[in-house]
């Protein structure tokens, strides 16, 4: 017998099969009710409270249809429907458009900087949504905007140019800020696709442009539908750039209206939940047609068993403008917000860059952060914050992964549906909900950091699961079963074996939560409270204090100790990945 399976052996002589089958499924159980807990008990009390009425003093609250009266005859519902719709769906096909075609690019011609491009691709991802809107107000306001100034000075042009303020700046900014993540969903179907129709079609005298549009699009077409609603679910949810560019001049969406409601004094919380879960029912259809586009898309197949290798394209004479594209979407996406943030950052106040202002530059702006008296505990709270969600979140959703994967238990599919259920929450709507559920359940959350970490764990379950039953698909369960041959209990099976082998998935997953963590802002701008408050909500409260310059400062700190984060994360991946033998 050999050390390991002595080993084994006398583990399960310790332990017992009962024992064994007791610890497997007390996990089991508690993993469902953690579950359970996390992602419905607070939509099922942001339901009820929608029906209520709000208890003041010594008159409780009773039901009520008011909340949903008062929503549905505001002379505010329909506009703020089509204003949502309208949003959503702009950013939705500008982040597709431009995704699409950098995908393309990439993955099917020969255009110069391809590669820069796709590891670049992932910087806009690191920058905050909060961070990226305020750049663009430095760039593309009426009065302070860099490029109306710079116009006004060089050809006298007396109106701005430019209104970052309005509903088209609104779109181009959420547009520009998601088209990275349009990229990386379009590239992996366009590297998925077989060329052969597309090689058939060059072979045939069709031009490059005919094969994109008639072939290739064609092709990809429930990827196309599937990334649309992807990012019409995120926009709708959008809290940071509809807050700081349609509330200044009246372009009012769901989640703002839902913010404004909840600061109002006194808080209607009724009319908040009413209008969450009209937000709810519109961001659940996004959804539901990307999950009901999913199983259909069998038909749009064309990757066989046979092996292929694309060919790339050549672009011709159309090489030096593709690469110019590149090389512009970069400065517009990349540079130029970090720049603009970085010049802001050195000044005692934003002024336009200029010669005879180099002489105004200064660290003083990083020296008031760095001393501001809620960034020390907001720095700790999150760093704490991100760590705690992230290790939290990949050990419960490994074990989820392996619930819906390796078990037979009836309704298996139900805790893989209820732990994805989050993904349909916006934030701002997981915030009310849960900011209610703790209110009125009051077992000391209230108003602490764990109320926001409750809110991270349950808004960041989504993708745990995703990165871990990626990897769980991978693992052949012959490797446990010789375990438990050897009389390994369960947890010594999952602990030794199963997490190990899990370790991309779960060290990915891990980094990828810390990042979305430290930067989330629309549930934990109404859950926090002085002294749990987050880097996320400092940013949020500088800004409005009108503290332009020391924002800056600690938004360029906050952007390159995420970048550093990712290249990490990316280190970690090639240093520890999977390879193949």
């Amino acid at each position: 017998m050999s050390l390991q399976e002595s080993t084994y052996t006398k583990m399960a002589q310790n332990h017992g099969p009962l024992a064994r089958i007791n610890a497997k499924w007390l996990v089991i159980a508690a993993v469902i009710l953690a579950v359970a807990w996390l992602a419905l008990v607070p939509l099922v009390f942001l339901i009820w409270q929608s029906f209520m009425t709000p208890a003041a003093g010594d008159v409780p609250a009773v039901f009520t249809l008011d909340n949903y009266t008062k929503a549905f005859s505001d002379s505010r519902i329909l506009p703020l429907f089509r204003n949502s719709v309208i949003f959503a769906t702009g950013t939705a096909c500008l982040s597709l458009t431009i995704g699409t075609l950098f995908a393309w690019l990439n993955e099917r011609t020969n255009t110069p900087f391809k590669m820069l491009f796709y590891a670049a691709s992932i910087v806009p991802l690191v920058i905050p949504s909060i961070l990226f809107t305020v750049s663009w107000i430095m760039m593309a306001s009426p009065q302070i905007g860099l490029f109306n100034l710079i116009l006004k000075n060089t050809f006298g042009i007396a109106g701005p140019v430019f209104n970052i303020y309005s509903m088209g700046g609104m779109i181009w900014v959420e547009g520009l800020h998601y088209s990275p993540v349009a990229f990386l969903l379009m590239s992996a179907a366009f590297r998925a696709m077989d060329p052969s129709l597309e090689e058939s079609a060059l072979m045939s005298g069709a031009s490059i442009w005919q094969i994109l549009f008639r072939i290739t699009l064609r092709l990809v077409w429930p990827a196309l539908v599937a990334a649309f609603f992807i990012m019409f679910t995120r926009s709708i949810e959008s809290f940071e750039v509809p807050a700081l560019l349609g509330t200044p001049v009246g372009i009012e969406v769901f989640t703002s209206s839902i913010y404004d409601a909840i600061r109002e004094y006194p808080s209607n919380v009724g009319l908040a939940s009413s209008y969450a879960i009209l937000l709810l029912v519109i961001a659940s259809f996004g959804i539901y047609f990307q999950s009901r586009l999913s199983t259909k898309g069998s038909k749009y197949s064309t990757v066989t068993g046979k092996g292929f290798r694309p060919r790339p394209f050549d672009l011709g004479p159309w090489r030096v403008p593709a690469a110019v594209l590149i090389v512009v979407y970069m400065v517009l996406v990349i540079i130029l917000p970090f720049l603009v943030l970085l010049w802001s950052s050195l000044n005692k106040y934003y002024s336009v860059p200029s010669w005879s202002a180099m002489h105004r530059l200064s660290l003083n702006a990083y020296v008031t952060v760095i001393n501001y008296p809620a960034v020390g505990q907001a720095v700790w709270n999150s760093a704490i914050l991100a760590f705690s969600a992230a290790t939290g979140l990949m050990l419960l959703t490994a074990v989820i992964s392996w619930i819906v994967i390796r078990t037979k238990l009836p309704g298996r599919w139900l805790l893989d549906n209820l732990a994805s259920l989050p993904m349909v929450f916006p934030g701002l709507v997981l915030g009310l909900s849960i900011m209610i559920f703790y209110l009125y359940l009051d077992i000391g959350v209230y108003g602490t950091t764990w109320i926001i970490l409750i809110a991270y764990l349950t808004r960041f379950m989504p993708y745990g699961i995703r990165y871990n039953t990626t990897s769980m698909l991978q693992i052949h369960k012959d490797l446990e079963e010789s375990a438990a041959m050897s009389g390994a209990s369960w947890g010594q099976s999952f602990w030794r074996i199963v997490l190990p082998l899990l370790k991309p998935g779960l060290v990915a997953g891990w980094i990828y939560i810390v990042v979305v963590s430290i930067r989330e802002l629309s549930s934990s701008v109404l859950l926090y409270s002085p002294g749990s408050e987050v880097v996320s909500v400092v940013i949020w409260e500088l800004w409005q204090n009108g503290q332009y310059v020391e924002l800056s400062a600690f938004g360029v700190m906050m952007i390159l100790v995420l970048f550093t984060i990712v290249m990490l994360a990316q280190w970690v991946g090639k240093r520890f990945g999977v390879k193949e033998a």
